[in-house]
């Protein structure tokens, strides 16, 4: 199923869930509650105050009481979650007086509870490294590139999502990409992380 219709079926259901709906609400509510830690896991550290499923917690909050202001005109649903998801982040960061584009110390990890310490390790280096050189990267390059590879959205979903046009995220990813190909070939440490995630994908 792709973004898209998966965002057609929950538009369906958040006027019933605005309206009481319980059993809307909380389909509404399981799909968007993954995808919003994602987006936090993806800017705010563990260490950060409010940390990243404190972050989530509060943005699904939002996202429910603000139900009823959610207009469907064709745009994804997370269209809606993300621009509230964007002011929470950001108020974080303001929050803790932290430029947004300083890289974070730690980028947590999805991890499988049945890992073991080698696997762990290699999964820890590998995509921790490779998240943070996303820092390189401004606001909207690296939400791009977030939204574009690591979630899986079209370039036409994107450009909803951001209010951009298709093309203006193709050209911005392009350059992103070319930004973060370099810097990977001018850092030892980011050729390492590469090393590291293809042989955790490999195991």
């Amino acid at each position: 199923m792709t973004a898209a219709a998966s965002d057609g079926a929950i538009n369906g259901l958040v006027a019933a869930a605005a309206s009481g709906d319980r059993d809307a609400l909380q389909k509404v509510m399981d799909y968007i509650h993954p995808k919003v830690v994602m987006y936090c896991r993806h800017r705010l550290s563990d260490d950060s105050f409010p940390g990243p499923e404190d972050t989530a917690q509060e943005i699904c909050m939002a996202v429910l009481k603000s139900l009823d202001r959610f207009v469907d005109r064709g745009t994804p649903f997370m269209s809606y979650v993300y621009g509230i998801a964007s002011h929470k982040v950001k108020d974080g960061y303001r929050s803790m007086g932290r430029d947004r584009s300083q890289p974070t110390d730690e980028i947590p990890e999805s991890i499988h509870d049945a890992a073991g310490p080698e696997e762990l390790a290699i999964q820890s280096d590998g995509r921790n490294k490779l998240l943070r050189l996303l820092d390189i990267l401004g606001e909207r390059p690296r939400e791009i590139i977030i939204l574009r590879v690591l979630e899986g959205y079209t370039s036409e979903e994107t450009a909803k999502i951001i209010g951009s046009t298709p093309n203006a995220v193709r050209v911005a990813q392009f350059r992103a990409i070319a930004k973060l190909k370099k810097a990977m070939t001018d850092s030892p440490d980011y050729r390492e992380a590469i090393a590291l995630a293809n042989k955790a994908k490999e195991n």
